[in-house]
């Protein structure tokens, strides 16, 4: 295994919106800063899963799609030098003699002073429902999220899912296809606003209905739902039927990293500080009293974990830099 014998001042383990702007700020700090990212493009799971779903709850837009966003974090952090090391997993984070942090990829070994951790969830797999023909037709009809929305261009599509995924997607497909929703509630889990928007698009809404049966020949062509409380079945028409029910977390990895977990994920105090000196974590990851799980709280987590990791390397440097209005 390769070792990069070059030392960085700070290493950000995962390049989502929260690694991004971590990245940004450790570049204001005037930091050396490197990113290790597992999958083969920056942007996490807004990239992978989501590039034109809107984000309606990031300060300063009134709406943003994933993409853009994506691409407006990554122009803002590489204004700075930024060493990025994309298709690699962390395997280990251990302490040199020196003091110095190692990071251990299936194919190198990194060395850094400090590190902020923003891998979000960690891995991801998408939930699934055990019912006929759902496995059988993966891939051919029946999706786990949208990669383009013109894939549904005039299609008929049957979405399944309650939260802000799929009502987001109901209303970014509402008119481009013809979309029917259902929930197996009768109350909705997304946004109140995203909710009045729904009942007021043309998404063919049905509650409290499931998923029982994909049918089709090559592809999806039918599925029949079913009303949970009075057990009537309707057959409906479709092309595509998008499974929009959330992921399960996969941190197998992150446990390696002999780190304080709890409740899911990373413990961090005030200042973003693990368990172990010199290793920070931002974003989805963490868990504190009060964490809300939101883009926007990434990003201060995200500005707070690099400021302290400053002063972790540098004890006489300031905690708060000024204001980004007086960078020269």
């Amino acid at each position: 295994m390769a070792t990069d014998n070059e030392l960085f001042d700070i290493t950000i383990v995962g390049g989502g919106p929260t690694g991004l702007f971590a990245a940004f700020y450790a570049g204001m700090r005037g930091m050396k800063t490197k990113i290790i990212e597992s999958l083969p493009q920056l942007g996490g799971q807004l990239a992978a899963l989501y590039p034109e779903k809107y984000i309606y709850d990031v300060a300063g837009f009134p709406k943003v799609t994933a993409k853009e966003l994506v691409d407006g974090l990554i122009e803002q952090a590489f204004q700075f030098p930024i060493t990025t090391c994309l298709g690699e997993s962390v395997q280990t984070i251990e302490r040199d003699d020196d003091g110095t942090l190692l990071l251990r990829t299936q194919s190198a070994v990194h060395r850094s002073q400090a590190v902020v951790i923003t891998v979000g969830m960690g891995a991801f797999r998408p939930k699934t429902l055990d019912a006929p023909g759902v496995a059988e037709f993966e891939g051919r009809g029946v999706y786990y999220f949208v990669p383009q929305l013109n894939v549904f261009e005039g299609k008929r599509v049957l979405i399944v899912g309650g939260g802000d995924s799929a009502v987001d997607w109901a209303l970014a497909l509402a008119h481009r296809a013809r979309v029917t929703l259902i929930h197996r509630r009768d109350r909705f889990r997304a946004h109140e606003h995203s909710i009045e928007q729904l009942k007021t698009s043309p998404v063919d809404i049905k509650t409290p209905y499931e998923l029982k049966e994909v049918r089709g020949g090559e592809t999806v062509e039918e599925a029949v739902v079913f009303h949970n409380k009075t057990m009537e079945e309707e057959r409906l028409p479709v092309d595509a039927v998008i499974l929009s029910l959330g992921f399960n977390p996969d941190l197998s990895l992150v446990e390696k990293w002999d780190l304080q977990l709890e409740d899911g994920g990373i413990a961090v105090n005030s200042r973003m500080e693990t368990s172990r000196p010199g290793i920070y974590a931002a974003g989805d990851i963490v868990s504190y009293p009060g964490k809300v799980k939101l883009i926007v709280c990434g990003f201060g987590e995200a500005a707070t974990a690099v400021n302290n990791a400053a002063t972790y390397i540098n004890p006489k440097a300031k905690l708060f830099p000024g204001h980004s209005t007086n960078r020269k």
